[in-house]
């Protein structure tokens, strides 16, 4: 699953557009993108990513091609947040008209809301489900026991239903997924596209030192795996890379794929290489043993705990 936070960030509009191109021709047509994306580059007001995949729609007319998946509820500034169906019925218009398309394939909650009953939250996507805006519900960085009540609450109330989960889970960050929220996954059948896949970018093993962060839009979030636990990822990574003549972000991914519940990593590509590693990743058939390597090397218990 293609991730458009880059889109209007770290890429511009022509940059993305190649992208999207890129991805395209490659049969990567599953796009996540979110409300809030770049609410926090200076100047920005958040929807830039849906306005650049809406431009291309416009330009190539592959909507009817692609399924596109995004967010709402966290915080866009001026009170647009959260999860109240009067909100959620002003921000789902915003989205479709920033994405120019009549309907939004995957809407999902990008927070939970506790302030708001989960009777109104599920209420108001049932509408827009009604009403022919969306197609389908999920939910992103709930916790296991909150998403088990919205489930039931489904249920029992016959409203919409979350059929997606979106976590943060990737070989450097195991739990709480593992834990919390897998349980959850199978008892309920969910489909999981977890987010972050390459841990933004450490596991793609351009960045082994702190010098290799400077002047890099994520290093701040690359620098807490730069330690033992990291360090011992990537040598597992580069063995079984070396191995299958491949690389470290398409084993890292193949890896994911294998995981219980997981039906489509979300990673993001700035260039045409990464595009072609996201879709050779698709066909990475690893075999047990490189498996084994690869879930010791990164068991949250195998080095400690992940920390600066």
């Amino acid at each position: 699953m293609l991730g458009g936070n880059v889109f209007g960030w770290t890429l511009n509009e022509a940059d993305s557009f190649h992208i999207l191109d890129s991805a395209f021709d490659a049969g990567l047509t599953f796009i996540d993108t979110a409300d809030i994306y770049s609410t926090w580059v200076p100047g920005h007001t958040g929807g830039e990513s849906e306005t650049i995949i809406g431009k291309w729609f416009a330009r190539t007319g592959k909507r009817s091609q692609i399924t596109i998946a995004t967010k709402v509820g966290m915080d866009m500034g001026g009170g647009k947040k959260g999860l109240a169906a009067k909100y959620m019925e002003q921000a789902v218009e915003d989205s479709l008209r920033r994405l120019q398309t009549d309907h939004i394939d995957l809407y999902q909650s990008h927070e939970d809301d506790a302030g708001t009953p989960l009777e109104e939250t599920l209420g108001a996507f049932d509408a827009m489900i009604q009403k022919g805006k969306v197609r389908f519900i999920g939910a992103s960085n709930y916790s296991g026991p909150r998403l088990k009540v919205a489930l039931r609450t489904s249920t029992r109330t016959g409203l919409a239903r979350y059929q997606t989960l979106q976590p943060h889970y990737n070989m450097m960050e195991r739990e709480p997924y593992e834990t919390d929220l897998a349980p959850v996954v199978a008892e309920h059948g969910l489909g999981v596209i977890p987010y972050f896949s390459l841990a933004s970018g450490f596991l793609t093993g351009k960045y082994r030192s702190e010098a290799d962060l400077a002047g890099k839009p994520r290093g701040g979030g690359v620098k807490k795996y730069l330690n033992e636990h990291g360090r011992a990822v990537l040598a597992a990574l580069d063995h079984v890379a070396k191995d299958y003549q491949s690389t470290p972000a398409r084993v890292a991914l193949a890896w994911l794929m294998t995981r219980p519940g997981i039906v489509a990593p979300i990673a993001s590509a700035t260039s045409a290489e990464h595009v072609k590693d996201l879709v050779e990743a698709a066909s990475l058939d690893l075999g047990q043993p490189a498996l084994d390597l690869l879930t010791t090397a990164s068991a949250p218990t195998a080095h400690g705990p992940v920390s600066a």
